[in-house]
């Protein structure tokens, strides 16, 4: 053996009381990683029809702001009085031990109201405004989605390595070391029935003489 162990009852006690810890630990981490893996995959699922989804939101935003640049020129400076988004709130959620993360963009109080006048603009421009404001939200749905699939695949990365290192290194180990320690319990055994039978045969020979 790699290690030296000494074949005692206390070490076998020990050694299969490590054991057990190790299967069981070998277990939870299967399941764990068996969770992350289904909620991964629905998470991959979800990416896939948000990927498809802001592709034609992207497409119907920039479409509308042509519309608008081409009805009132050159809108920069309405561009301008619309503010940088700041209203993106983040907080987590724990599955399995990973902590996901979970985005809300707060929406205005009032959503009819939009930061610029309306005398020098038109319905162009509102429905690029709208179009936008669409591709915010779903960007935010895509990014709370795609971290979560990249941590949830770190997570599984790392579990599968522990379960990996607990079934081909630890548990093999262990097995290993219980049956040494096993085999050489017997074996003493074995040797001190035979001796003990080697004296109750003298003791009676002496006897009878």
């Amino acid at each position: 053996m790699a290690e030296q162990v000494f074949p005692t009852k206390g070490n076998l006690i020990n050694a299969k009381k490590t054991l057990g810890l190790c299967r069981l630990g070998y277990d939870l981490m299967d399941r764990k990683r068996n969770i992350l893996i289904r909620e991964m995959m629905s998470l991959i699922e979800k990416a896939k029809s948000l990927r498809g989804e802001i592709e034609d939101t992207y497409k119907t935003a920039y479409a509308a702001l042509q519309e608008a640049n081409i009805t009132l020129g050159v809108i920069d400076q309405i561009a301008e009085a619309v503010p940088i988004e700041n209203g993106i709130s983040l907080v987590s959620h724990s599955v399995m031990g990973v902590e996901l993360p979970q985005l809300t963009l707060e929406e205005s109080q009032d959503k009819s109201l939009v930061p610029y006048g309306f005398l020098n603009t038109n319905s162009q421009l509102d429905h690029a405004y709208v179009s936008f404001r669409k591709v915010v939200q779903t960007t935010t749905v895509l990014a709370e989605v795609e971290n979560s699939i990249y941590r949830l695949a770190t997570a599984i990365k790392k579990t599968q390595r522990r379960a990996n290192a607990l079934r081909n290194i630890l548990i093999p180990r262990y097995e290993g070391i219980v049956k040494f320690i096993t085999d050489n319990l017997e074996e003493k055994d074995r040797e001190e029935f035979a001796r003990m039978k080697v004296i109750k045969v003298q003791k009676r020979k002496k006897a009878e003489a």
